[in-house]
């Protein structure tokens, strides 16, 4: 399955799971949940999301390095500041917590199982092998910050 590592956009992996999540919860009306404070709780998690996403951006933006995620040994800096202190991939954090959002905007359990799924997806296929790219870049500089700082959270 090397075939799929650093092929598909995360932001792309995330955007097919919102679809997805809608598909499950139009077509699984039965599984739908009265959540009360449903509205608030998704737009709160929502901006937890975006907040984690555009920090990263800009701590990328900030040192100068590529936030093409396709092209890991482009990276020119490591990254390691901010909200990078908290964890080591924070836009990946912040789009699943956009689309937790979206999942208790939904109000269906089922969306869990795709939200699960794209960390699952994302960790596979993205983080593993940016981190062998980041590992043979910046070698003992990279290991003391992954033993230092949690993958996700």
């Amino acid at each position: 399955m090397h075939f799929l590592e650093l092929k598909i956009p995360p932001p792309a992996v995330a955007a097919v799971a919102a679809l997805l999540m809608w598909l499950l919860a139009r077509e699984l009306p039965a599984l739908e949940l009265a959540i009360p404070g449903r509205e608030p709780a998704a737009v709160l998690a929502a901006l937890i999301g975006a907040v984690a996403d555009v920090a990263g951006l800009v701590a990328f933006h900030r040192a100068r390095t590529t936030i093409n995620p396709l092209r890991p040994q482009a990276a020119t800096a490591l990254v390691a500041g901010g909200i990078y202190q908290l964890t080591r991939n924070p836009m990946y954090v912040g789009l699943a917590f956009m689309l937790l959002g979206w999942g208790i905007y939904l109000s269906n359990p089922a969306c869990l199982a795709v939200l699960a799924g794209f960390i699952a997806y994302v960790d596979r296929f993205q983080v593993v092998p940016e981190e062998r790219v980041l590992e043979s870049r910046f070698g003992e500089a990279f290991a003391t910050y992954r033993a230092r700082v949690r993958r996700w959270l």
